[in-house]
Protein backbone atom coordinates (compact mmCIF):
# COMPACT_ATOMS: atom_id res chain seq x y z
CA UNK A 1 0.00 0.00 0.00
CA UNK A 2 1.70 3.34 -1.23
CA UNK A 3 0.52 6.63 0.15
CA UNK A 4 -0.95 8.42 -2.90
CA UNK A 5 1.30 11.78 -4.06
CA UNK A 6 0.17 14.91 -1.64
CA UNK A 7 -0.94 17.81 -3.62
CA UNK A 8 0.72 20.74 -4.86
CA UNK A 9 4.36 19.64 -4.65
CA UNK A 10 6.84 18.31 -6.93
CA UNK A 11 7.71 14.66 -6.92
CA UNK A 12 11.11 15.04 -8.15
CA UNK A 13 12.80 16.01 -5.31
CA UNK A 14 15.17 13.72 -3.76
CA UNK A 15 15.17 12.02 -0.21
CA UNK A 16 17.07 9.83 1.81
CA UNK A 17 16.41 7.79 4.93
CA UNK A 18 19.75 6.55 6.93
CA UNK A 19 19.25 3.10 7.36
CA UNK A 20 19.63 1.70 10.57
CA UNK A 21 22.55 -1.54 11.03
CA UNK A 22 21.62 -4.33 12.98
CA UNK A 23 20.95 -2.93 16.38
CA UNK A 24 20.26 -6.79 17.80
CA UNK A 25 23.67 -6.10 20.21
CA UNK A 26 23.02 -3.19 22.07
CA UNK A 27 20.18 -2.98 25.13
CA UNK A 28 19.72 -0.46 28.02
CA UNK A 29 19.19 -2.91 29.70
CA UNK A 30 15.16 -4.73 30.60
CA UNK A 31 14.16 -1.87 32.92
CA UNK A 32 14.84 0.73 31.02
CA UNK A 33 12.30 2.72 29.11
CA UNK A 34 14.26 3.43 26.04
CA UNK A 35 14.06 0.33 23.63
CA UNK A 36 16.36 -0.14 20.86
CA UNK A 37 13.29 -2.51 18.95
CA UNK A 38 11.68 1.44 17.98
CA UNK A 39 13.43 1.11 15.14
CA UNK A 40 12.66 -1.74 13.98
CA UNK A 41 9.00 -1.09 14.39
CA UNK A 42 9.43 2.06 12.91
CA UNK A 43 10.34 0.44 9.36
CA UNK A 44 8.47 -2.20 8.89
CA UNK A 45 5.62 0.64 9.57
CA UNK A 46 7.33 2.65 6.70
CA UNK A 47 7.56 -0.56 4.78
CA UNK A 48 3.91 -1.88 5.31
CA UNK A 49 2.61 1.74 3.53
CA UNK A 50 5.30 1.50 0.52
CA UNK A 51 7.28 3.98 1.80
CA UNK A 52 10.97 2.58 1.65
CA UNK A 53 10.98 2.11 -2.13
CA UNK A 54 9.42 5.08 -3.37
CA UNK A 55 10.81 7.05 -6.91
CA UNK A 56 13.05 9.35 -5.57
CA UNK A 57 14.32 8.13 -2.47
CA UNK A 58 17.16 6.62 -1.43
CA UNK A 59 18.51 4.14 1.63
CA UNK A 60 21.37 5.40 2.54
CA UNK A 61 23.98 3.78 5.02
CA UNK A 62 26.90 6.52 6.70
CA UNK A 63 30.37 5.78 6.73
CA UNK A 64 31.91 6.02 10.22
CA UNK A 65 32.48 9.60 12.21
CA UNK A 66 35.82 10.41 12.56
CA UNK A 67 37.43 11.26 16.15
CA UNK A 68 37.74 14.81 14.66
CA UNK A 69 34.56 15.36 14.22
CA UNK A 70 33.77 13.80 17.37
CA UNK A 71 36.03 16.49 18.85
CA UNK A 72 34.11 19.26 17.37
CA UNK A 73 31.56 18.28 20.20
CA UNK A 74 32.98 16.25 22.81
CA UNK A 75 36.13 16.77 25.08
CA UNK A 76 39.08 14.17 23.89
CA UNK A 77 39.16 12.48 27.88
CA UNK A 78 35.49 11.69 27.83
CA UNK A 79 35.62 9.87 24.13
CA UNK A 80 38.40 7.88 25.55
CA UNK A 81 37.01 7.15 28.66
CA UNK A 82 33.43 6.19 26.74
CA UNK A 83 35.50 4.20 24.51
CA UNK A 84 37.36 2.69 27.19
CA UNK A 85 34.11 1.63 29.13
CA UNK A 86 32.46 0.07 25.57
CA UNK A 87 35.15 -2.75 25.37
CA UNK A 88 35.32 -3.27 29.04
CA UNK A 89 34.20 -6.98 29.60
CA UNK A 90 32.86 -6.32 33.42
CA UNK A 91 30.14 -3.58 34.32
CA UNK A 92 31.82 0.09 34.45
CA UNK A 93 30.40 3.46 36.33
CA UNK A 94 32.40 7.13 36.22
CA UNK A 95 29.71 9.28 37.24
CA UNK A 96 32.24 12.62 36.94
CA UNK A 97 30.95 11.75 32.82
CA UNK A 98 27.40 10.41 33.57
CA UNK A 99 28.24 7.06 32.47
CA UNK A 100 27.04 4.20 34.41
CA UNK A 101 24.19 5.47 36.41
CA UNK A 102 20.82 4.61 35.66
CA UNK A 103 20.14 6.71 32.75
CA UNK A 104 23.14 5.92 30.81
CA UNK A 105 24.10 2.58 31.68
CA UNK A 106 26.77 1.27 30.09
CA UNK A 107 26.98 -1.60 28.08
CA UNK A 108 29.42 -3.92 25.43
CA UNK A 109 29.80 -1.63 22.66
CA UNK A 110 28.03 1.37 23.84
CA UNK A 111 30.68 3.88 22.04
CA UNK A 112 29.83 2.14 18.49
CA UNK A 113 26.12 2.48 19.46
CA UNK A 114 26.48 6.23 19.73
CA UNK A 115 28.46 6.55 16.66
CA UNK A 116 26.00 5.03 15.02
CA UNK A 117 23.34 7.64 15.82
CA UNK A 118 26.57 10.65 15.16
CA UNK A 119 27.56 9.06 11.87
CA UNK A 120 23.48 9.16 10.24
CA UNK A 121 22.82 12.36 11.39
CA UNK A 122 26.28 13.29 9.58
CA UNK A 123 25.74 12.05 6.36
CA UNK A 124 22.41 13.01 6.52
CA UNK A 125 23.85 16.64 7.01
CA UNK A 126 26.21 16.06 4.08
CA UNK A 127 23.13 15.13 1.48
CA UNK A 128 21.38 17.72 2.06
CA UNK A 129 24.47 20.54 2.49
CA UNK A 130 26.54 19.14 -0.12
CA UNK A 131 24.40 16.28 -2.56
CA UNK A 132 21.45 18.23 -3.25
CA UNK A 133 19.05 16.27 -1.27
CA UNK A 134 15.78 18.02 -0.49
CA UNK A 135 15.26 15.86 2.90
CA UNK A 136 17.24 13.11 4.67
CA UNK A 137 15.95 11.56 7.92
CA UNK A 138 18.13 9.57 10.50
CA UNK A 139 15.45 7.63 13.00
CA UNK A 140 18.57 6.92 15.16
CA UNK A 141 20.00 10.14 16.05
CA UNK A 142 18.37 13.06 18.26
CA UNK A 143 20.61 12.49 21.24
CA UNK A 144 20.15 16.36 22.34
CA UNK A 145 20.95 15.79 26.26
CA UNK A 146 24.89 14.64 25.67
CA UNK A 147 27.33 17.07 26.60
CA UNK A 148 30.52 17.50 25.89
CA UNK A 149 32.29 15.26 28.75
CA UNK A 150 29.19 14.07 29.81
CA UNK A 151 26.53 11.75 28.88
CA UNK A 152 23.04 12.66 30.22
CA UNK A 153 19.52 11.45 29.55
CA UNK A 154 20.25 8.77 27.14
CA UNK A 155 22.49 10.57 25.04
CA UNK A 156 26.28 9.74 24.96
CA UNK A 157 27.41 11.31 22.00
CA UNK A 158 25.28 14.75 20.65
CA UNK A 159 24.82 14.10 17.06
CA UNK A 160 23.24 17.30 16.28
CA UNK A 161 25.82 19.40 17.60
CA UNK A 162 28.11 17.47 15.54
CA UNK A 163 26.34 17.64 12.31
CA UNK A 164 25.44 21.50 12.81
CA UNK A 165 29.48 22.49 13.26
CA UNK A 166 29.89 20.54 10.32
CA UNK A 167 27.50 22.81 8.54
CA UNK A 168 28.59 26.02 10.15
CA UNK A 169 31.84 25.31 8.50
CA UNK A 170 30.71 24.95 5.04
CA UNK A 171 29.31 28.35 5.59
CA UNK A 172 25.30 27.37 6.34
CA UNK A 173 23.32 29.09 8.64
CA UNK A 174 20.82 26.66 10.73
CA UNK A 175 17.53 26.58 12.63
CA UNK A 176 17.56 24.06 15.11
CA UNK A 177 13.75 22.69 15.88
CA UNK A 178 13.20 20.56 18.63
CA UNK A 179 10.19 19.01 19.08
CA UNK A 180 10.76 16.33 22.08
CA UNK A 181 9.17 16.80 24.99
CA UNK A 182 12.23 17.40 26.98
CA UNK A 183 14.28 20.50 26.42
CA UNK A 184 17.35 20.28 23.81
CA UNK A 185 19.82 21.61 26.51
CA UNK A 186 23.07 19.94 25.39
CA UNK A 187 21.90 21.33 21.48
CA UNK A 188 20.96 25.01 23.28
CA UNK A 189 24.76 25.43 25.10
CA UNK A 190 26.53 24.41 21.83
CA UNK A 191 25.10 27.12 20.28
CA UNK A 192 23.91 29.59 22.67
CA UNK A 193 26.27 32.13 21.69
CA UNK A 194 26.21 32.46 17.75
CA UNK A 195 23.63 34.41 15.12
CA UNK A 196 24.25 31.53 12.47
CA UNK A 197 22.01 28.66 14.79
CA UNK A 198 18.99 29.73 15.57
CA UNK A 199 17.79 27.07 18.40
CA UNK A 200 13.75 26.83 18.80
CA UNK A 201 12.50 24.25 21.11
CA UNK A 202 9.08 23.43 22.39
CA UNK A 203 9.07 21.09 25.29
CA UNK A 204 7.51 20.38 28.88
CA UNK A 205 8.53 22.80 31.77
CA UNK A 206 11.66 22.13 33.09
CA UNK A 207 9.68 23.18 36.42
CA UNK A 208 9.50 19.82 37.40
CA UNK A 209 10.60 17.85 34.17
CA UNK A 210 13.71 16.61 33.63
CA UNK A 211 16.52 18.44 32.30
CA UNK A 212 15.36 21.53 34.28
CA UNK A 213 15.93 23.77 31.44
CA UNK A 214 14.30 25.58 28.95
CA UNK A 215 12.86 28.71 30.70
CA UNK A 216 11.67 31.06 27.92
CA UNK A 217 13.90 33.43 29.53
CA UNK A 218 16.91 31.38 28.40
CA UNK A 219 17.15 33.51 24.78
CA UNK A 220 21.08 33.47 24.11
CA UNK A 221 24.06 35.11 25.15
CA UNK A 222 26.79 37.98 23.40
CA UNK A 223 26.70 37.67 19.78
CA UNK A 224 23.64 35.14 19.91
CA UNK A 225 21.23 37.23 22.06
CA UNK A 226 17.89 36.38 20.82
CA UNK A 227 18.92 33.49 18.74
CA UNK A 228 17.62 30.58 21.22
CA UNK A 229 14.20 30.61 21.95
CA UNK A 230 12.09 28.08 24.09
CA UNK A 231 8.40 27.36 24.49
CA UNK A 232 8.19 25.74 27.77
CA UNK A 233 4.52 23.69 28.40
CA UNK A 234 2.68 22.92 31.36
CA UNK A 235 1.20 18.95 31.83
CA UNK A 236 -2.01 18.59 29.64
CA UNK A 237 -1.09 20.98 26.78
CA UNK A 238 -2.76 19.39 23.63
CA UNK A 239 -3.22 19.22 19.95
CA UNK A 240 -4.26 22.87 19.71
CA UNK A 241 -2.24 24.30 22.11
CA UNK A 242 1.05 22.72 20.82
CA UNK A 243 0.04 23.73 17.48
CA UNK A 244 -0.71 27.49 18.47
CA UNK A 245 2.78 27.46 20.46
CA UNK A 246 4.11 26.17 17.05
CA UNK A 247 1.96 28.60 14.61
CA UNK A 248 2.93 31.88 16.64
CA UNK A 249 6.55 31.60 17.75
CA UNK A 250 8.56 28.62 15.96
CA UNK A 251 7.29 28.89 12.13
CA UNK A 252 7.07 32.96 11.65
CA UNK A 253 10.96 32.91 13.58
CA UNK A 254 11.79 29.64 11.18
CA UNK A 255 10.20 32.00 7.89
CA UNK A 256 12.31 35.25 9.06
CA UNK A 257 15.52 33.56 9.89
CA UNK A 258 15.67 32.08 6.46
CA UNK A 259 18.27 29.55 7.29
CA UNK A 260 19.94 27.61 4.48
CA UNK A 261 19.11 24.18 6.31
CA UNK A 262 16.39 23.42 8.67
CA UNK A 263 17.44 20.73 11.78
CA UNK A 264 14.55 18.95 13.55
CA UNK A 265 14.63 16.90 16.34
CA UNK A 266 10.96 14.57 16.12
CA UNK A 267 10.67 13.26 19.67
CA UNK A 268 7.61 11.49 20.16
CA UNK A 269 7.36 11.67 23.40
CA UNK A 270 4.87 14.76 23.48
CA UNK A 271 2.48 11.86 22.86
CA UNK A 272 -0.57 11.57 25.45
CA UNK A 273 0.42 8.18 25.89
CA UNK A 274 3.96 8.38 26.31
CA UNK A 275 4.59 7.10 30.01
CA UNK A 276 7.55 9.41 30.74
CA UNK A 277 5.52 12.88 29.90
CA UNK A 278 2.36 14.46 30.50
CA UNK A 279 2.07 16.65 27.23
CA UNK A 280 -1.31 15.29 25.81
CA UNK A 281 -0.24 15.77 21.79
CA UNK A 282 -1.45 13.03 19.29
CA UNK A 283 -0.53 12.10 15.43
CA UNK A 284 -3.23 15.04 14.99
CA UNK A 285 -1.08 17.69 16.34
CA UNK A 286 2.25 16.20 15.11
CA UNK A 287 1.39 15.72 11.49
CA UNK A 288 -0.35 18.95 11.53
CA UNK A 289 3.54 20.58 12.07
CA UNK A 290 5.31 17.99 9.91
CA UNK A 291 3.16 19.59 7.09
CA UNK A 292 3.90 22.97 7.96
CA UNK A 293 7.73 22.51 7.76
CA UNK A 294 7.26 20.87 4.57
CA UNK A 295 5.77 24.21 3.18
CA UNK A 296 8.89 26.05 4.28
CA UNK A 297 10.62 24.00 1.24
CA UNK A 298 13.57 24.57 3.46
CA UNK A 299 16.28 21.59 2.83
CA UNK A 300 15.48 19.64 6.09
CA UNK A 301 17.60 17.25 7.69
CA UNK A 302 15.87 15.27 10.42
CA UNK A 303 16.52 12.88 13.32
CA UNK A 304 14.46 11.13 15.97
CA UNK A 305 14.83 11.59 19.15
CA UNK A 306 12.72 10.35 22.52
CA UNK A 307 9.29 8.34 22.72
CA UNK A 308 9.20 5.40 25.05
CA UNK A 309 5.94 4.08 23.75
CA UNK A 310 7.08 1.71 20.50
CA UNK A 311 3.71 2.64 18.45
CA UNK A 312 3.94 6.19 19.29
CA UNK A 313 7.17 6.46 17.51
CA UNK A 314 6.53 4.35 14.60
CA UNK A 315 3.43 6.02 14.12
CA UNK A 316 5.31 9.72 14.31
CA UNK A 317 8.30 8.37 12.34
CA UNK A 318 6.10 7.02 9.41
CA UNK A 319 4.19 10.42 9.12
CA UNK A 320 7.12 12.28 9.14
CA UNK A 321 8.74 10.45 6.59
CA UNK A 322 5.79 10.66 4.31
CA UNK A 323 5.24 14.46 4.71
CA UNK A 324 8.92 14.78 3.65
CA UNK A 325 8.38 12.68 0.25
CA UNK A 326 4.77 14.63 -0.24
CA UNK A 327 2.71 11.32 0.51
CA UNK A 328 -1.17 11.08 2.26
CA UNK A 329 -0.85 8.08 3.64
CA UNK A 330 -4.35 6.36 4.71
CA UNK A 331 -5.51 7.09 8.36
CA UNK A 332 -5.78 2.99 9.05
CA UNK A 333 -2.79 1.41 9.37
CA UNK A 334 -1.91 -1.27 7.18
CA UNK A 335 -3.69 -4.95 7.61
CA UNK A 336 -0.48 -6.77 7.38
CA UNK A 337 0.92 -4.66 9.65
CA UNK A 338 -1.67 -4.68 12.32
CA UNK A 339 -1.43 -8.52 11.89
CA UNK A 340 1.92 -7.92 12.95
CA UNK A 341 1.62 -5.73 15.84
CA UNK A 342 -1.38 -7.82 17.24
CA UNK A 343 1.48 -10.54 17.74
CA UNK A 344 3.43 -8.07 19.98
CA UNK A 345 0.43 -7.26 22.12
CA UNK A 346 -0.29 -3.54 20.74
CA UNK A 347 -4.28 -2.98 19.97
CA UNK A 348 -3.79 -0.29 17.18
CA UNK A 349 -5.70 0.48 14.47
CA UNK A 350 -5.49 4.38 13.23
CA UNK A 351 -2.05 6.06 12.28
CA UNK A 352 -3.89 9.52 12.17
CA UNK A 353 -5.82 10.22 15.63
CA UNK A 354 -8.44 12.65 15.62
CA UNK A 355 -7.88 16.10 17.57
CA UNK A 356 -7.35 15.76 21.27
CA UNK A 357 -8.22 18.44 23.69
CA UNK A 358 -7.49 18.01 27.08
CA UNK A 359 -10.35 18.13 30.44
CA UNK A 360 -11.20 21.45 31.13
CA UNK A 361 -9.71 22.75 33.97
CA UNK A 362 -6.34 21.47 33.19
CA UNK A 363 -6.37 22.56 29.59
CA UNK A 364 -7.08 26.54 30.97
CA UNK A 365 -3.54 26.35 32.95
CA UNK A 366 -1.53 25.02 30.07
CA UNK A 367 -3.50 27.51 27.46
CA UNK A 368 -2.44 30.48 30.11
CA UNK A 369 0.77 29.41 30.30
CA UNK A 370 1.02 29.21 26.48
CA UNK A 371 -0.26 32.55 25.94
CA UNK A 372 2.17 34.52 28.98
CA UNK A 373 5.50 32.67 27.38
CA UNK A 374 4.34 33.69 23.69
CA UNK A 375 3.50 37.11 24.60
CA UNK A 376 7.23 37.10 26.52
CA UNK A 377 8.69 35.94 23.25
CA UNK A 378 7.05 38.26 21.09
CA UNK A 379 8.21 41.14 23.08
CA UNK A 380 11.66 39.92 23.64
CA UNK A 381 12.83 37.83 21.04
CA UNK A 382 10.87 38.54 18.03
CA UNK A 383 12.65 42.28 17.80
CA UNK A 384 16.06 40.55 17.67
CA UNK A 385 14.79 38.10 14.58
CA UNK A 386 12.48 40.00 13.02
CA UNK A 387 13.08 43.36 13.39
CA UNK A 388 10.36 45.99 12.53
CA UNK A 389 8.19 43.30 11.55
CA UNK A 390 8.16 41.95 15.22
CA UNK A 391 5.74 45.40 15.61
CA UNK A 392 3.10 43.49 13.15
CA UNK A 393 3.69 40.25 14.68
CA UNK A 394 3.10 41.05 17.97
CA UNK A 395 0.02 42.80 17.68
Amino acid sequence: MIGKPAGGYLLSRKTALIACADLGGYCYGEQHPFKVQRYRLAGDLMAAYGLLDLPAMELRRPRGVTGEELLSAHSLDYLDRLREFSAASEARADFRYGLGDLDNPVFPGVYDWACLGVSGTLEAARLVSEEGFAAAFNPLGGWHHAQPSRASGFSYLNDAAVAINHLLAKGKRVVYLDLDAHHGDAVQSAFYRTDRVLTISLHESGVYFFPGTGSETETGAGAGQGYCVNLPLLAHTDDALFMKAFDEIAFPLIAAFDPDVLFTQLGADTFRTDPLSRLEVTTHGYAYIMRKLRALQIPWVAVGGGGYDMMNVARAWTIAWAVMNDRELPPRLPAPFIKLIAQLGFPHRMLLDAMHWAQEDERNAALDAVQRRISYLRANVFPVLIGDHGKTLRK
